[in-house]
């Protein structure tokens, strides 16, 4: 298998809350409810959900960072291990493979004050 794209982005925390209480509706243009909500029903925190955005555009820029994708076509999801995975549909799987992705790779991180993500797309 060979890399297909490498993208990396970087989301200052208390800066997305704020875009999140200024634009009602937000978060659900951006998130599954699977995404905004921890498996027992509890909300997500906002450094969860800021790590999961630039995971989001890290997929975009992986892709080439083409136009028309829907966020919620690319789902941030964890194994029962702890391990970050990438579940595209829609949008995202179509572009995804266009270019021959196979596989995705994910890294989340958030540490005073910024998210960040990392995403490996192979082919």
């Amino acid at each position: 298998m060979s890399i297909i794209g490498v993208g990396i982005d970087v989301a200052e925390i208390d800066r997305f809350l704020a875009a999140l209480e200024r634009t009602p509706g937000l978060a659900h243009r951006l998130f599954l409810d699977q995404e905004l909500n921890l498996p027992n029903g509890e909300r997500r925190g906002i450094a969860s959900l800021a790590a999961r955005f630039a995971a989001k555009e890290a997929v975009a820029k992986a892709l080439g960072a083409p136009a028309g994708m829907h966020w919620t076509d690319a789902e941030v999801y964890v194994e029962d291990s702890g391990r970050p995975r990438l579940r595209v549909t829609g949008t995202v799987a179509a572009r995804a493979a266009e270019l021959g992705v196979r596989s995705w790779h994910v890294s989340l991180s958030h540490d005073a004050g910024v998210a960040s993500a990392v995403v490996v797309a192979e082919g």
